[in-house]
Protein backbone atom coordinates (compact mmCIF):
# COMPACT_ATOMS: atom_id res chain seq x y z
CA UNK A 1 0.00 0.00 0.00
CA UNK A 2 1.48 3.44 -0.82
CA UNK A 3 2.91 5.94 1.84
CA UNK A 4 1.07 9.04 0.53
CA UNK A 5 -2.33 7.64 1.12
CA UNK A 6 -4.34 9.64 3.39
CA UNK A 7 -6.78 7.76 6.44
CA UNK A 8 -10.42 9.71 6.84
CA UNK A 9 -9.56 11.30 10.31
CA UNK A 10 -6.51 13.13 8.06
CA UNK A 11 -8.60 14.07 5.41
CA UNK A 12 -10.94 15.57 7.65
CA UNK A 13 -7.82 17.37 9.27
CA UNK A 14 -6.87 19.11 5.94
CA UNK A 15 -10.17 19.41 4.41
CA UNK A 16 -12.35 20.71 7.99
CA UNK A 17 -15.02 18.49 7.27
CA UNK A 18 -16.41 16.09 9.98
CA UNK A 19 -15.29 12.00 9.54
CA UNK A 20 -18.97 11.23 9.59
CA UNK A 21 -19.92 13.32 6.33
CA UNK A 22 -17.14 12.41 4.23
CA UNK A 23 -17.87 8.57 4.95
CA UNK A 24 -21.41 9.55 3.70
CA UNK A 25 -20.18 10.94 0.97
CA UNK A 26 -17.60 8.43 0.11
CA UNK A 27 -20.48 6.05 0.62
CA UNK A 28 -22.30 7.21 -2.11
CA UNK A 29 -19.62 7.28 -4.69
CA UNK A 30 -18.55 11.44 -4.04
CA UNK A 31 -14.75 11.03 -2.67
CA UNK A 32 -14.48 7.14 -2.90
CA UNK A 33 -11.73 5.20 -1.30
CA UNK A 34 -8.38 4.44 -3.29
CA UNK A 35 -7.59 1.45 -1.08
CA UNK A 36 -8.56 -0.28 1.95
CA UNK A 37 -6.01 -1.44 4.69
CA UNK A 38 -5.75 -5.13 6.14
CA UNK A 39 -7.85 -4.61 8.69
CA UNK A 40 -10.75 -2.98 6.37
CA UNK A 41 -10.16 0.95 7.10
CA UNK A 42 -10.38 2.96 4.08
CA UNK A 43 -7.81 5.00 2.57
CA UNK A 44 -6.87 7.79 0.30
CA UNK A 45 -5.49 9.28 -2.28
CA UNK A 46 -4.25 12.83 -1.82
CA UNK A 47 -6.02 14.13 -4.54
CA UNK A 48 -9.23 13.45 -2.72
CA UNK A 49 -8.72 16.22 -0.81
CA UNK A 50 -9.33 18.73 -3.96
CA UNK A 51 -12.61 16.57 -4.49
CA UNK A 52 -13.91 16.83 -1.35
CA UNK A 53 -13.39 20.82 -1.58
CA UNK A 54 -15.23 21.22 -4.44
CA UNK A 55 -17.85 18.99 -3.62
CA UNK A 56 -18.35 21.46 -0.49
CA UNK A 57 -18.34 24.31 -2.47
CA UNK A 58 -21.02 23.20 -4.99
CA UNK A 59 -23.42 21.91 -1.97
CA UNK A 60 -23.03 25.22 -0.63
CA UNK A 61 -23.98 26.63 -4.17
CA UNK A 62 -26.88 24.21 -3.96
CA UNK A 63 -26.62 21.61 -5.85
CA UNK A 64 -28.02 18.00 -5.23
CA UNK A 65 -25.38 15.58 -4.04
CA UNK A 66 -26.36 12.86 -7.15
CA UNK A 67 -25.19 16.22 -9.41
CA UNK A 68 -22.02 16.92 -7.29
CA UNK A 69 -20.97 13.35 -7.72
CA UNK A 70 -21.39 13.65 -11.35
CA UNK A 71 -19.06 16.22 -11.63
CA UNK A 72 -16.51 15.60 -9.25
CA UNK A 73 -16.24 12.28 -11.15
CA UNK A 74 -16.25 14.29 -14.35
CA UNK A 75 -19.61 12.09 -15.60
CA UNK A 76 -20.95 15.98 -16.42
CA UNK A 77 -19.19 19.12 -17.41
CA UNK A 78 -18.42 21.79 -14.74
CA UNK A 79 -19.53 24.29 -16.48
CA UNK A 80 -22.85 23.13 -18.25
CA UNK A 81 -23.53 22.06 -14.10
CA UNK A 82 -23.22 25.58 -13.12
CA UNK A 83 -25.07 27.24 -16.20
CA UNK A 84 -28.22 24.92 -15.35
CA UNK A 85 -27.55 25.79 -11.78
CA UNK A 86 -27.26 29.69 -12.46
CA UNK A 87 -30.65 29.14 -14.14
CA UNK A 88 -32.78 27.35 -11.80
CA UNK A 89 -31.16 30.21 -9.00
CA UNK A 90 -32.63 32.60 -11.24
CA UNK A 91 -35.84 31.36 -11.50
CA UNK A 92 -36.54 30.77 -7.48
CA UNK A 93 -35.00 34.38 -6.42
CA UNK A 94 -37.93 35.61 -8.98
CA UNK A 95 -40.36 33.69 -7.17
CA UNK A 96 -38.69 34.93 -3.90
CA UNK A 97 -38.34 38.38 -4.45
CA UNK A 98 -42.65 38.12 -5.46
CA UNK A 99 -42.86 36.72 -2.74
CA UNK A 100 -41.09 39.41 -0.72
CA UNK A 101 -42.68 41.93 -2.55
CA UNK A 102 -46.28 40.75 -1.81
CA UNK A 103 -45.58 40.55 2.10
CA UNK A 104 -43.95 44.12 2.24
CA UNK A 105 -47.02 45.42 0.71
CA UNK A 106 -49.00 43.73 2.83
CA UNK A 107 -47.25 44.77 5.73
CA UNK A 108 -47.90 48.04 4.49
CA UNK A 109 -51.53 48.49 3.42
CA UNK A 110 -53.34 45.08 4.41
CA UNK A 111 -54.76 44.01 7.33
CA UNK A 112 -56.79 41.34 6.47
CA UNK A 113 -56.44 37.55 4.65
CA UNK A 114 -58.67 38.69 1.79
CA UNK A 115 -56.00 41.35 1.28
CA UNK A 116 -53.16 39.00 1.41
CA UNK A 117 -54.68 36.57 -0.73
CA UNK A 118 -55.51 39.77 -3.39
CA UNK A 119 -52.17 40.76 -3.52
CA UNK A 120 -50.53 37.32 -3.96
CA UNK A 121 -53.12 37.05 -7.07
CA UNK A 122 -52.58 40.13 -8.65
CA UNK A 123 -48.35 39.92 -8.45
CA UNK A 124 -48.82 36.97 -10.40
CA UNK A 125 -51.48 38.64 -12.95
CA UNK A 126 -50.19 38.21 -16.64
CA UNK A 127 -48.92 41.43 -18.60
CA UNK A 128 -53.04 41.11 -20.63
CA UNK A 129 -54.51 41.23 -17.34
CA UNK A 130 -52.59 43.91 -15.76
CA UNK A 131 -53.14 45.84 -18.97
CA UNK A 132 -57.00 44.82 -18.82
CA UNK A 133 -57.59 46.12 -14.94
CA UNK A 134 -55.92 49.53 -16.05
CA UNK A 135 -57.63 49.85 -18.98
CA UNK A 136 -60.90 49.44 -17.92
CA UNK A 137 -60.31 51.81 -14.74
CA UNK A 138 -59.14 54.29 -17.59
CA UNK A 139 -62.05 53.31 -19.55
CA UNK A 140 -64.48 53.92 -17.00
CA UNK A 141 -63.17 57.11 -15.22
CA UNK A 142 -63.04 58.81 -19.00
CA UNK A 143 -66.47 57.82 -20.02
CA UNK A 144 -67.61 59.35 -23.07
CA UNK A 145 -65.58 62.28 -23.21
CA UNK A 146 -64.78 63.51 -26.60
CA UNK A 147 -61.39 62.46 -27.49
CA UNK A 148 -57.78 64.40 -26.60
CA UNK A 149 -54.16 63.66 -26.76
CA UNK A 150 -54.67 62.96 -22.78
CA UNK A 151 -57.18 60.47 -22.98
CA UNK A 152 -55.36 58.81 -25.82
CA UNK A 153 -52.02 58.93 -23.92
CA UNK A 154 -53.60 57.69 -20.56
CA UNK A 155 -55.08 54.58 -22.43
CA UNK A 156 -51.52 54.15 -23.90
CA UNK A 157 -49.84 54.25 -21.01
CA UNK A 158 -49.77 50.41 -19.72
CA UNK A 159 -47.92 48.69 -16.64
CA UNK A 160 -44.89 47.02 -18.40
CA UNK A 161 -43.92 44.66 -15.59
CA UNK A 162 -39.83 43.28 -17.57
CA UNK A 163 -39.99 39.13 -17.11
CA UNK A 164 -37.40 40.08 -14.26
CA UNK A 165 -39.06 42.68 -12.34
CA UNK A 166 -37.46 43.96 -8.81
CA UNK A 167 -39.27 43.56 -5.35
CA UNK A 168 -39.73 47.18 -5.77
CA UNK A 169 -41.80 46.94 -9.34
CA UNK A 170 -43.62 44.04 -7.71
CA UNK A 171 -44.81 45.94 -4.96
CA UNK A 172 -44.97 49.55 -7.34
CA UNK A 173 -47.77 47.38 -9.30
CA UNK A 174 -49.20 45.99 -5.92
CA UNK A 175 -49.72 49.53 -4.81
CA UNK A 176 -50.92 50.57 -8.19
CA UNK A 177 -53.77 48.11 -8.21
CA UNK A 178 -55.04 48.93 -5.14
CA UNK A 179 -54.51 52.64 -6.41
CA UNK A 180 -56.93 52.69 -9.11
CA UNK A 181 -59.93 51.78 -6.10
CA UNK A 182 -59.74 54.47 -5.07
CA UNK A 183 -62.86 56.76 -6.39
CA UNK A 184 -60.90 59.89 -5.26
CA UNK A 185 -58.54 58.89 -8.36
CA UNK A 186 -61.35 57.94 -10.60
CA UNK A 187 -62.49 61.56 -9.84
CA UNK A 188 -59.30 63.09 -10.57
CA UNK A 189 -59.02 61.16 -13.78
CA UNK A 190 -62.26 62.09 -14.81
CA UNK A 191 -61.40 65.83 -14.01
CA UNK A 192 -58.60 66.14 -16.19
CA UNK A 193 -60.07 64.30 -18.70
CA UNK A 194 -63.16 66.97 -19.19
CA UNK A 195 -60.85 69.79 -18.39
CA UNK A 196 -58.62 68.50 -21.55
CA UNK A 197 -61.52 67.69 -23.70
CA UNK A 198 -63.09 71.11 -23.16
CA UNK A 199 -59.71 73.08 -24.10
CA UNK A 200 -59.32 70.63 -27.25
CA UNK A 201 -56.44 68.88 -26.84
CA UNK A 202 -55.69 66.92 -29.95
CA UNK A 203 -52.70 66.04 -29.86
CA UNK A 204 -49.03 66.72 -27.55
CA UNK A 205 -46.09 67.94 -29.74
CA UNK A 206 -42.91 66.85 -28.14
CA UNK A 207 -42.18 70.21 -27.91
CA UNK A 208 -45.27 70.91 -26.39
CA UNK A 209 -44.06 68.39 -23.68
CA UNK A 210 -40.57 69.96 -23.95
CA UNK A 211 -41.37 72.94 -23.11
CA UNK A 212 -44.37 72.53 -20.18
CA UNK A 213 -41.74 69.87 -18.25
CA UNK A 214 -39.63 73.03 -18.91
CA UNK A 215 -42.56 75.44 -17.17
CA UNK A 216 -43.00 72.93 -14.68
CA UNK A 217 -39.24 72.57 -13.60
CA UNK A 218 -39.44 76.39 -13.19
CA UNK A 219 -41.87 77.28 -11.17
CA UNK A 220 -41.18 74.31 -8.49
CA UNK A 221 -37.35 75.66 -8.50
CA UNK A 222 -38.72 79.48 -8.04
CA UNK A 223 -41.37 78.22 -5.81
CA UNK A 224 -38.41 75.86 -3.44
CA UNK A 225 -36.65 78.91 -3.28
CA UNK A 226 -39.36 81.33 -1.77
CA UNK A 227 -40.15 78.82 0.49
CA UNK A 228 -36.87 78.36 1.60
CA UNK A 229 -36.39 82.27 2.15
CA UNK A 230 -39.48 81.82 4.29
CA UNK A 231 -41.72 83.50 2.41
CA UNK A 232 -45.42 82.83 2.56
CA UNK A 233 -47.57 81.84 0.09
CA UNK A 234 -50.78 84.53 1.10
CA UNK A 235 -47.95 87.24 1.61
CA UNK A 236 -47.43 90.17 0.17
CA UNK A 237 -43.97 89.06 -0.48
CA UNK A 238 -45.23 86.59 -2.57
CA UNK A 239 -46.11 88.63 -5.70
CA UNK A 240 -43.12 88.97 -7.45
CA UNK A 241 -42.66 85.03 -7.62
CA UNK A 242 -45.77 84.74 -8.68
CA UNK A 243 -45.42 87.55 -11.11
CA UNK A 244 -42.06 85.89 -12.38
CA UNK A 245 -43.56 82.14 -12.59
CA UNK A 246 -47.12 83.82 -14.72
CA UNK A 247 -44.88 85.30 -16.73
CA UNK A 248 -42.68 82.91 -18.17
CA UNK A 249 -46.07 80.75 -18.12
CA UNK A 250 -47.67 82.73 -20.75
CA UNK A 251 -46.00 82.59 -24.12
CA UNK A 252 -46.94 78.88 -24.12
CA UNK A 253 -50.70 79.72 -23.41
CA UNK A 254 -50.82 82.06 -25.88
CA UNK A 255 -49.68 80.22 -28.59
CA UNK A 256 -52.09 77.72 -27.42
CA UNK A 257 -54.99 80.05 -28.40
CA UNK A 258 -55.53 82.22 -24.90
CA UNK A 259 -56.54 85.79 -25.22
CA UNK A 260 -55.06 87.38 -21.55
CA UNK A 261 -56.73 91.06 -20.21
CA UNK A 262 -53.44 91.95 -18.61
CA UNK A 263 -51.97 95.07 -19.57
CA UNK A 264 -48.41 94.68 -20.92
CA UNK A 265 -47.19 90.78 -20.92
CA UNK A 266 -50.56 89.98 -20.55
CA UNK A 267 -50.37 89.11 -16.92
CA UNK A 268 -53.98 89.36 -15.15
CA UNK A 269 -56.78 88.07 -13.59
CA UNK A 270 -57.99 85.66 -16.54
CA UNK A 271 -54.45 84.88 -16.61
CA UNK A 272 -53.64 84.04 -12.83
CA UNK A 273 -57.65 82.23 -13.03
CA UNK A 274 -56.86 79.81 -15.95
CA UNK A 275 -53.49 79.27 -13.93
CA UNK A 276 -54.85 78.19 -11.04
CA UNK A 277 -57.06 76.45 -12.90
CA UNK A 278 -54.85 74.48 -14.52
CA UNK A 279 -53.06 73.53 -11.08
CA UNK A 280 -56.84 72.66 -9.63
CA UNK A 281 -57.02 70.50 -12.21
CA UNK A 282 -53.95 68.46 -11.95
CA UNK A 283 -53.04 68.59 -8.43
CA UNK A 284 -53.91 65.15 -6.96
CA UNK A 285 -51.89 63.62 -4.82
CA UNK A 286 -53.20 60.37 -5.58
CA UNK A 287 -53.18 61.25 -9.61
CA UNK A 288 -49.24 62.13 -8.78
CA UNK A 289 -48.61 58.80 -7.40
CA UNK A 290 -50.05 56.62 -9.98
CA UNK A 291 -47.67 58.29 -12.44
CA UNK A 292 -44.80 57.67 -9.87
CA UNK A 293 -45.99 54.18 -9.89
CA UNK A 294 -46.19 53.65 -13.47
CA UNK A 295 -42.52 55.09 -13.95
CA UNK A 296 -41.71 52.51 -11.23
CA UNK A 297 -43.10 49.61 -12.88
CA UNK A 298 -41.97 50.40 -16.49
CA UNK A 299 -38.59 51.08 -15.24
CA UNK A 300 -38.27 55.29 -16.34
CA UNK A 301 -36.95 57.61 -13.77
CA UNK A 302 -39.28 59.03 -11.15
CA UNK A 303 -40.16 62.75 -10.70
CA UNK A 304 -40.10 64.03 -7.15
CA UNK A 305 -43.37 64.85 -5.75
CA UNK A 306 -44.50 68.40 -6.62
CA UNK A 307 -47.43 68.29 -4.16
CA UNK A 308 -45.92 70.79 -1.80
CA UNK A 309 -45.08 72.91 -4.51
CA UNK A 310 -48.30 73.10 -6.44
CA UNK A 311 -49.93 73.91 -2.91
CA UNK A 312 -47.98 77.05 -2.45
CA UNK A 313 -48.24 78.20 -5.89
CA UNK A 314 -51.92 77.72 -5.72
CA UNK A 315 -52.44 79.37 -2.65
CA UNK A 316 -49.92 82.17 -3.71
CA UNK A 317 -52.65 82.64 -6.81
CA UNK A 318 -55.53 82.92 -4.78
CA UNK A 319 -54.25 85.39 -2.34
CA UNK A 320 -52.65 87.60 -5.46
CA UNK A 321 -55.43 87.26 -8.29
CA UNK A 322 -54.17 89.93 -10.04
CA UNK A 323 -50.98 91.75 -9.84
CA UNK A 324 -50.58 93.84 -6.94
CA UNK A 325 -54.04 93.02 -5.43
CA UNK A 326 -52.76 91.62 -1.53
CA UNK A 327 -50.09 94.41 -1.32
CA UNK A 328 -52.94 97.14 -1.99
CA UNK A 329 -55.75 95.49 0.29
CA UNK A 330 -52.54 95.18 2.59
CA UNK A 331 -51.73 99.34 2.70
CA UNK A 332 -55.45 100.04 2.69
CA UNK A 333 -55.59 98.26 6.02
CA UNK A 334 -52.05 99.78 6.90
CA UNK A 335 -53.01 103.37 6.44
CA UNK A 336 -55.78 103.02 8.79
CA UNK A 337 -55.31 104.91 12.40
CA UNK A 338 -54.67 102.91 15.56
CA UNK A 339 -57.21 101.73 17.69
CA UNK A 340 -55.20 102.58 20.58
CA UNK A 341 -51.95 105.01 21.20
CA UNK A 342 -49.17 103.50 19.77
CA UNK A 343 -47.16 103.52 22.62
CA UNK A 344 -50.15 101.56 24.58
CA UNK A 345 -49.70 99.22 21.45
CA UNK A 346 -45.60 98.43 22.57
CA UNK A 347 -46.54 97.89 26.08
CA UNK A 348 -48.39 94.98 25.10
CA UNK A 349 -46.33 93.69 22.91
CA UNK A 350 -44.10 93.97 26.01
CA UNK A 351 -46.13 92.01 28.36
CA UNK A 352 -47.21 89.07 25.44
CA UNK A 353 -43.19 88.60 25.46
CA UNK A 354 -42.69 88.45 28.78
CA UNK A 355 -45.42 86.05 29.38
CA UNK A 356 -44.00 83.73 26.20
CA UNK A 357 -40.13 84.01 27.40
CA UNK A 358 -41.49 81.95 30.95
CA UNK A 359 -43.02 79.25 28.57
CA UNK A 360 -39.77 79.03 26.61
CA UNK A 361 -38.15 78.75 30.17
CA UNK A 362 -40.20 76.01 30.95
CA UNK A 363 -39.47 73.80 28.34
CA UNK A 364 -36.77 71.23 29.12
CA UNK A 365 -34.47 70.13 25.92
CA UNK A 366 -36.15 66.51 26.36
CA UNK A 367 -39.27 68.18 24.96
CA UNK A 368 -37.78 69.76 21.53
CA UNK A 369 -39.15 66.81 19.66
CA UNK A 370 -42.62 67.04 20.80
CA UNK A 371 -45.50 67.66 17.88
CA UNK A 372 -47.36 71.12 18.60
CA UNK A 373 -50.15 72.44 16.64
CA UNK A 374 -47.98 74.12 14.11
CA UNK A 375 -48.20 71.56 11.48
CA UNK A 376 -44.79 69.33 11.07
CA UNK A 377 -43.07 71.55 13.46
CA UNK A 378 -41.78 70.04 16.69
CA UNK A 379 -41.11 72.00 19.78
CA UNK A 380 -37.51 72.99 19.13
CA UNK A 381 -38.69 74.37 15.70
CA UNK A 382 -41.73 76.56 17.30
CA UNK A 383 -38.86 77.98 19.49
CA UNK A 384 -36.65 78.67 16.67
CA UNK A 385 -39.86 80.25 14.83
CA UNK A 386 -40.20 82.28 18.12
CA UNK A 387 -36.66 83.78 18.02
CA UNK A 388 -37.03 84.29 14.18
CA UNK A 389 -39.96 86.08 14.51
CA UNK A 390 -38.33 88.60 17.03
CA UNK A 391 -34.95 88.79 15.07
CA UNK A 392 -36.72 89.65 11.54
CA UNK A 393 -39.41 92.50 13.21
CA UNK A 394 -36.07 93.84 14.60
CA UNK A 395 -34.05 94.04 11.68
CA UNK A 396 -37.18 95.28 10.00
CA UNK A 397 -37.25 98.22 12.65
CA UNK A 398 -33.77 99.01 12.46
CA UNK A 399 -33.48 99.07 8.93
CA UNK A 400 -31.24 95.70 8.23
CA UNK A 401 -33.75 92.94 6.97
CA UNK A 402 -32.62 89.19 7.93
CA UNK A 403 -32.51 86.76 5.21
CA UNK A 404 -30.79 83.48 7.55
CA UNK A 405 -34.66 82.27 7.41
CA UNK A 406 -33.02 78.53 7.59
CA UNK A 407 -30.45 79.07 9.85
CA UNK A 408 -30.90 77.29 13.34
CA UNK A 409 -31.32 80.04 15.60
CA UNK A 410 -31.51 78.87 18.95
CA UNK A 411 -28.02 77.42 19.41
CA UNK A 412 -27.50 75.45 22.58
CA UNK A 413 -29.44 77.49 24.88
CA UNK A 414 -32.89 78.22 23.54
CA UNK A 415 -34.11 80.53 26.88
CA UNK A 416 -30.72 82.59 25.99
CA UNK A 417 -31.84 83.01 22.63
CA UNK A 418 -35.11 83.99 23.05
CA UNK A 419 -34.57 86.71 25.84
CA UNK A 420 -32.09 87.91 23.57
CA UNK A 421 -33.90 88.20 20.81
CA UNK A 422 -36.70 89.49 22.90
CA UNK A 423 -35.03 92.24 24.54
CA UNK A 424 -33.35 93.33 21.23
CA UNK A 425 -36.59 93.58 19.63
CA UNK A 426 -37.99 95.81 22.37
CA UNK A 427 -34.84 97.99 22.46
CA UNK A 428 -35.43 98.59 18.39
CA UNK A 429 -39.00 99.29 18.68
CA UNK A 430 -38.02 102.01 21.65
CA UNK A 431 -35.97 103.99 19.77
CA UNK A 432 -37.26 107.18 19.46
CA UNK A 433 -39.44 108.13 16.72
CA UNK A 434 -39.73 104.24 15.68
CA UNK A 435 -43.89 104.05 16.59
CA UNK A 436 -44.28 106.58 14.37
CA UNK A 437 -41.72 106.00 11.38
CA UNK A 438 -43.39 104.89 7.91
CA UNK A 439 -41.54 101.69 6.86
CA UNK A 440 -42.29 100.36 3.58
CA UNK A 441 -45.55 102.81 3.67
CA UNK A 442 -46.46 100.92 7.22
CA UNK A 443 -46.27 103.17 10.73
CA UNK A 444 -43.64 101.38 13.58
CA UNK A 445 -46.45 100.67 15.56
CA UNK A 446 -47.47 98.33 12.73
CA UNK A 447 -44.46 96.16 13.50
CA UNK A 448 -45.07 96.39 17.13
CA UNK A 449 -48.60 94.79 16.71
CA UNK A 450 -48.06 92.19 13.90
CA UNK A 451 -44.90 90.80 16.13
CA UNK A 452 -47.44 91.23 18.81
CA UNK A 453 -50.06 88.93 17.10
CA UNK A 454 -47.08 86.67 16.27
CA UNK A 455 -46.13 86.27 19.61
CA UNK A 456 -49.97 85.72 20.86
CA UNK A 457 -50.51 82.99 18.43
CA UNK A 458 -47.19 80.69 18.27
CA UNK A 459 -46.85 81.15 21.83
CA UNK A 460 -50.01 79.85 22.14
CA UNK A 461 -48.76 76.95 20.39
CA UNK A 462 -46.02 76.25 22.69
CA UNK A 463 -48.26 76.58 25.34
CA UNK A 464 -50.53 73.84 24.09
CA UNK A 465 -47.73 71.52 23.48
CA UNK A 466 -46.12 71.51 26.30
CA UNK A 467 -49.63 71.51 28.87
CA UNK A 468 -49.84 74.88 30.07
CA UNK A 469 -52.00 77.57 30.17
CA UNK A 470 -53.24 78.92 27.06
CA UNK A 471 -54.58 82.46 28.73
CA UNK A 472 -51.94 84.18 27.42
CA UNK A 473 -52.26 88.41 27.93
CA UNK A 474 -56.04 87.89 28.05
CA UNK A 475 -56.90 91.57 27.64
CA UNK A 476 -54.37 91.81 24.97
CA UNK A 477 -55.93 88.64 22.88
CA UNK A 478 -59.00 90.23 23.19
CA UNK A 479 -57.89 93.56 21.44
CA UNK A 480 -55.90 91.99 18.63
CA UNK A 481 -58.92 89.98 17.32
CA UNK A 482 -60.52 92.15 15.49
CA UNK A 483 -57.21 93.45 13.66
CA UNK A 484 -56.66 90.09 12.92
CA UNK A 485 -59.84 89.31 11.67
CA UNK A 486 -59.40 92.16 9.11
CA UNK A 487 -55.91 91.33 7.89
CA UNK A 488 -56.27 87.90 7.31
CA UNK A 489 -60.10 87.37 7.26
CA UNK A 490 -60.07 87.18 3.05
CA UNK A 491 -56.72 85.16 3.34
CA UNK A 492 -56.94 81.42 1.29
CA UNK A 493 -57.69 78.92 3.85
CA UNK A 494 -56.29 76.22 2.07
CA UNK A 495 -52.73 73.45 1.84
CA UNK A 496 -49.89 75.79 1.58
CA UNK A 497 -51.32 79.06 3.27
CA UNK A 498 -50.52 80.16 6.42
CA UNK A 499 -53.90 79.22 7.92
CA UNK A 500 -56.02 76.47 8.22
CA UNK A 501 -59.93 76.98 8.14
CA UNK A 502 -61.34 78.50 11.54
CA UNK A 503 -61.92 76.26 13.95
CA UNK A 504 -65.13 76.50 16.57
CA UNK A 505 -64.10 77.67 20.15
CA UNK A 506 -65.87 76.49 23.10
CA UNK A 507 -67.85 78.50 25.23
CA UNK A 508 -65.17 78.67 28.03
CA UNK A 509 -62.32 79.31 25.89
CA UNK A 510 -60.00 82.27 26.65
CA UNK A 511 -59.94 85.11 23.99
CA UNK A 512 -56.25 83.80 23.51
CA UNK A 513 -57.91 80.53 22.50
CA UNK A 514 -60.47 82.15 20.60
CA UNK A 515 -57.54 83.67 18.47
CA UNK A 516 -55.60 80.48 17.99
CA UNK A 517 -58.87 78.92 17.10
CA UNK A 518 -59.80 81.55 14.51
CA UNK A 519 -56.21 81.35 12.90
CA UNK A 520 -57.44 77.50 12.65
CA UNK A 521 -56.06 75.68 15.56
CA UNK A 522 -58.21 72.90 17.25
CA UNK A 523 -58.89 74.13 20.63
CA UNK A 524 -61.02 72.53 23.25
Amino acid sequence: MSDDLLSIGELAERTGLSVKLIRHWSDIGVVPPAARTAAGYRRYAPEAVARLELARTLRELGLAMPVIREVVTRERDLAEVAALHADALEARIRTLRTRQAVLRSFSLQGSTTEDLTDMTDLAHLSAAERNAIVHDFMTDALGDLDPSAYREGLLLAMPDLPPDPTAGQVEAWIELAALIRDPELRASVRRVGEYAAEQAVREHREEDVREAREITDLWVARVEAAVAAGTAADSPAAEPVVAGIVAAWLPGQIRAGFSPDGRGDGDGPAARRRFLEQLETAADIRLERYWQLMCLINGLPVRPSIAAAGAWLATALRANPEPGARADRIGEILGQGPDVGPEAKLEACARVLAEVEELVAAVPPDRFGDPTPCGDWDVRALLDHLVWENLIWTGLAEGTPRSDFGADHLGADHVAAFRTAARATLAGFRRPGMLRRQYGGAPGWRLVEQLTIEMLVHGWDLARAIGRPTDLAPDVAEAILPVVREIYGDLPRTPGGSFGPARPAPGDATAADRLAAYLGRPVG
